[in-house]
């Protein structure tokens, strides 16, 4: 996984907190995915597909994901209900739909998303493709994005050797 693939989603995640949620998202350290389980208790997953593939996830804590959904819906969100789950795959949505924005070379094709709740979640990326975890800090709480992408043709030489 390059950096050049991570940039647009940390700058996604960053643009669509800072402008549809009047929120700083403060990037915090990236780390290689070292396990399947999922950093927070609710998230938001989209696969990738087109001349790259890959997998998306944006983890909230249950703070953010309701004080997030609260902000979007303009009413009060005191619990992981429906609209707050929905909301996740929104701001997921809009997350990856930004960064294929900027990846454009690549004819990436975003799927719905899906969000997944619980603790120690797991969320499978595709094979041969290592996942980033960059983690962010906001005034609400905690949340992190995990990246796994690649080009077609490098997913491919590492089944080959």
């Amino acid at each position: 996984m390059r950096v050049e693939y991570i940039n647009p989603f940390i700058a996604s995640l960053k643009n669509t907190f800072r402008t549809m949620l009047g929120c700083d998202a403060r990037r915090g350290s990236l780390s290689l995915k070292q396990d399947n389980r999922a950093k927070h208790f609710v998230s938001g997953v989209i696969g990738l597909s087109g001349k790259a593939v890959g997998t998306v996830v944006v983890s909230f804590s249950p703070e953010v994901a309701m004080r997030a959904a609260s902000t979007m819906l303009m009413t009060e969100a005191n619990e992981l209900n429906l609209d707050v789950l929905d909301a996740v795959g929104e701001l997921t949505n809009i997350v990856a739909g930004g960064a294929k924005a900027q990846l454009e070379e690549y004819s990436l094709m975003v799927s719905l998303p899906s969000v997944v709740t619980g603790h120690d979640h797991e969320i499978h990326f595709p094979s041969n493709v290592t996942p980033i975890c960059i983690g962010f800090d906001t005034d609400w709480g905690p949340l992190s994005l995990e990246v796994g992408f690649a080009p077609i043709e490098e997913v491919a030489s590492k089944r080959s050797h």
